[in-house]
């Protein structure tokens, strides 16, 4: 089951960004405008994890994680604030008042999502694992390193990307318009036959000491992993 994320933003621009990323590394994703909807949203259904603003309209973030931390249905719910408060004693009651972790706008993305990853295996230990392997294929996405029967695989970051995005979706057959969404993103504007490519060398790098081409080529369709 994906991991359910409820975002409590009322700046759209942002919200729209995290709506984007969030879906982009398969999690489930739902937005609340005001601190009001967000504990209404809550009480019908706990997310497994809250990504709050601070500066709320009708109930503060703050007044949010606090109801939530005393007496709340689930007072145990991850909790990442965003604040545009970057002073220390912000820092210190943002956490005190039972947040698991504070990010202060405007922040990077990339390094938002490493922390909503870090705070989900805390609680759920076998998600977004370290390492995946389907067949002989084992991708270790902290060292950045790909085996395949023992043997190390050199591939450039987007050969990467997409060799984790097919390992995550074993015999999912995706086209190219989907996998340049996912991959390159969908405010990059790259050609679909560039994806042909990638898939190319991807392939090659897979095959450097023979062995089956992992990569099925779906006439008409697009591409997918072989499963296991």
């Amino acid at each position: 089951m994906k991991p359910f994320v409820l975002i409590a933003e009322d700046e759209s621009a942002v919200s729209e960004l995290l709506l984007y990323n969030l879906q982009k590394e398969d999690y489930e994703v739902a937005v609340a405008a005001d601190g009001e909807e967000a504990l209404m949203m809550i009480d019908e259904r706990a997310p497994d994890l809250l990504l709050l603003d601070w500066m709320l309209p009708k109930v503060s973030g703050i007044e949010v994680c606090r109801r939530i931390r005393n007496g709340g249905a689930n007072p145990n719910m991850p909790i990442i604030m965003l604040t545009a408060r970057g002073e220390e004693s912000d820092r210190i009651r943002g956490l005190d008042t039972g947040a698991d972790d504070y990010v202060t706008k405007p922040f990077s993305t990339t390094e938002l999502m490493a922390r909503v990853r870090a705070v989900l295996r805390r609680i759920r230990p076998g998600l977004k694992e370290d390492k995946i392997s389907v067949g002989d294929i084992v991708i270790d996405r902290v060292a950045h390193r790909v085996m395949r029967n023992d043997g190390e695989i050199h591939l450039g970051p987007t050969e990467f990307r997409l060799l984790d995005y097919f390992m995550q979706h074993p015999g999912r057959v995706f086209s190219r318009e989907q996998l340049l969404d996912t991959v390159w993103g969908s405010d990059v504007y790259v050609e679909a036959r560039t994806v042909d490519v990638h898939v190319g060398r991807l392939r090659k790098a897979l095959r450097q000491d023979g062995g089956e081409d992992p990569i099925r080529t779906v006439r008409s369709a697009g591409y997918a992993l072989r499963g296991n």
